[in-house]
């Protein structure tokens, strides 16, 4: 038996390298440079969260790898992909050494991940992309449950003397002769026992035969007995024909656009188990994280109750620059002291790379709430500090330009480990990180 020797490349999000460099991994570059997320995902890789048009970190448009003459840059996604015997994996930019802790970490924190997840590098890709798709399960199946469980029309097929829909003429000759009073017929009916349902139960079942799993599913017992109460014709043997079922139905309404996203990511665990990811050597696979949304929710974790936190990614909290419902923005943190109003911008970027669009947007955000404080949150990984900004004016064509004492926007990092050499002491580290970031935070407002 031929064992595959795997060649592996690790890059950075948001960085330039030379097109020489992906040499080893041509398939994978080949199948995703120059290509949209919305069109990788078609094509079987898995982005979190949800793309969607009115987000401005991650959009539909966005590309994993672009050409660039004989550059490519990488966009703003950590995670893994795949094709045949090749393996690309993407760090975040704020990580040193060989493991990335700092991506390992906000997972954890965001979505509450088990702690014992294992992003190491040298192990098993395929194994860690189904761990990854196993643990975002509870948080999809939280979402979806807050519309109640999915209800459809499906046809059921009866046998016995109540006729109440289409007389099965077939299936009547095959199971009634001779005849005792029995009718085989088929009734149109609108259930919650369907095929997404069971899809959701079958999922539930495989991830309980995990030794992790009930650990896993305690986060969100009430959606899984949702689940289970609403799946009585359950049958272990009918997975092959659920999945089936759902491959060939995909949730198209509007309103259960949560169970969309639950159903596309219960086909990928449940026709993975046991199994490599993709279709051999012509297929690439994959999960990606969105990391500015992830450094966003990061930071809502740490500052959340000091906060009103719009997310434009699930539609809550939207607000209006004018009247008439015109200018939709979702700033990051609005403060909810009303009578001194602070507003602050989650940026997953350095600090010299926050510059002129940034500071538009903010200050825009700054006057519709008649603040005058705003800040700019960042991941220091180079010890680079804090960093206060005063608002000038004045002009220069009266040269006068001074400035001024009322208004202000301060780049505040918070500070990331970079020489842990083990996971627990990479949290030990940021975790004091944290408690002085916050710190520093609630001296100023």
């Amino acid at each position: 038996m031929k064992v595959l020797q795997m060649k592996q490349l690790k890059i950075k999000d948001n960085q330039y390298l030379p097109k020489e460099d992906f040499y080893q991994i041509k398939s994978i570059v080949s199948r995703v440079s120059d290509k949209t997320l919305e069109q990788l995902e078609q094509e079987g890789v898995f982005v979190f969260p949800e793309i969607i048009k009115d987000a401005e970190d991650i959009t539909k448009d966005q590309m994993i790898l672009q050409s660039c003459n004989d550059m490519y840059c990488s966009g703003n996604v950590m995670g893994f992909l795949g094709s045949g015997d090749e393996r690309l994996v993407i760090e975040s930019r704020f990580s040193r050494g060989d493991n990335d802790y700092f991506f390992q970490y906000i997972l954890e924190k965001v979505l509450d991940f088990p702690n014992f997840i294992n992003l190491d590098t040298n192990a098993n890709q395929e194994e860690r992309m189904f761990h990854l798709l196993l643990f975002l399960f509870p948080h999809y199946l939280k979402v979806a449950a807050r519309k109640g469980a999915f209800k459809t029309y499906i046809n059921n097929k009866y046998n016995d003397g109540n006729v109440r829909g289409t007389i099965d003429i077939a299936r009547h000759i095959k199971r009634n002769i001779p005849f005792v009073g029995d009718i085989a017929y088929n009734q149109r009916e609108y259930s919650f026992d369907n095929y997404l349902m069971e899809l959701i139960r079958h999922t539930i079942e495989h991830i309980k035969s995990k030794s992790y799993g009930y650990n896993l599913l305690n986060k969100v017992k009430d959606e899984v007995k949702l689940v289970i109460d609403a799946t009585p014709k359950y049958r272990a043997t009918d997975r092959r024909r659920v999945l089936e079922a759902n491959r060939k139905n995909t949730i198209r309404h509007a309103y259960y656009h949560e169970y969309r996203d639950l159903q596309r990511l219960c086909i990928l665990i449940l026709q993975n188990q046991k199994h490599k990811f993709g279709d051999g050597q012509r297929k690439v696979y994959g999960i990606l994280f969105d990391g500015a949304w992830l450094w966003e929710e990061y930071i809502n974790s740490l500052i959340g109750e000091m906060f009103h936190h719009p997310m434009n990614k699930s539609d809550t909290g939207a607000q209006r620059l004018f009247n008439g419902g015109v200018g939709l923005i979702y700033p990051d943190f609005i403060g909810r002291n009303q009578a001194d109003r602070v507003i602050a911008d989650a940026k997953y970027k350095p600090i010299d790379n926050i510059g002129n669009k940034d500071y538009l947007q903010v200050l825009a955000y700054m006057f519709r709430f008649d603040s005058k404080r705003g800040y700019y949150l960042y991941p220091d990984s180079t010890d680079s500090g804090s960093k206060c900004l005063m608002m000038n004016e004045g002009s220069t064509y009266e040269g006068n330009v001074s400035a001024r004492k009322d208004i202000c926007i301060t780049k505040l990092g918070l500070r990331i480990p970079s020489e842990a050499r083990s996971y627990e002491e990479f949290k030990e580290q940021i975790e004091v990180s944290e408690i002085t970031f916050r710190e520093s935070f609630e001296e100023t407002i």
